[in-house]
């Protein structure tokens, strides 16, 4: 499971029955990120149409916190919509002590920022460059997980991503994690045709392929090498 911040207004909104709501974009699309380590990532248009539509049970949890519930779709305290901007939520507090913590704070304006937690679906990503040549990962189809009013965004694992494009590429992870640390995942992807390793046992056909596309692994293992020494010196 992945997570990602986005910056924006967290509104604090009177509901009818006298009672309060919180709300806001979880996501907003084409919109590139901050720099998540050597890669940045945009929001697809649609990429949650399908989580929206199928009514699955989303959370909403403030700081991402199980303790912190503040309402869920299956309970309908939580709302989910879909628009030209992004994916916006809109949950009804609950009378908790957190909950009227969390009131009071965004009420003077000190929650700024939401965040979504999400799970990527198969082929539910792709990878390429920027016009300035700068790496980028495009979710296309996610399944949202929770969404959720966060004081600070948290640290972004990438592990997920990375593993990503290296299944993609048919890299190895280690490779991959250490081109984003030297800032060289764009090599990578520039390198165009995927990796595709031929499991034919030895000495039978494809046997040569396979040698081929250890070789090739084994050259772009040494380029990463190079580089990493190159950086350091």
């Amino acid at each position: 499971m992945e997570r990602r911040s986005t910056a924006g207004v967290v509104e604090l909104r009177a509901a009818a029955d006298g009672g309060k709501r919180i709300g806001g974009y979880a996501l907003v699309y084409n919109r590139y990120s901050q720099n998540l380590g050597g890669y940045v990532e945009q929001c697809s248009p649609g990429l949650a149409d399908k989580t929206i539509a199928d009514g699955a049970d989303v959370l909403a949890r403030f700081q991402h916190d199980s303790d912190m519930l503040l309402g869920r779709v299956s309970a309908e305290t939580l709302r989910l919509s879909a628009d030209g901007t992004g994916v916006a939520y809109e949950a009804d507090l609950p009378d908790t002590s957190y909950a009227r913590d969390l009131a009071a704070l965004a009420g003077r304006g000190d929650v700024r920022h939401s965040s979504f937690a999400f799970r990527v679906m198969p082929d539910g990503d792709e990878w390429s460059l920027t016009e300035q040549g700068y790496p980028l990962r495009t979710l296309r189809n996610v399944q949202l997980v929770d969404v959720a009013p966060v004081v600070t965004p948290a640290y972004l694992d990438t592990t997920s991503g990375l593993r990503s494009l290296a299944e993609q590429r048919g890299l190895d992870l280690d490779d991959v994690r250490k081109a984003a640390e030297h800032n060289k995942l764009g090599e990578l992807l520039r390198a165009g045709t995927p990796v595709v390793i031929d499991l034919a046992p030895s000495g039978q056909a494809g046997g040569s392929a396979q040698g081929a596309t250890h070789a090739l692994l084994s050259v772009q293992r040494r380029r990463l090498d190079l580089m990493a020494k190159r950086d350091a010196s």
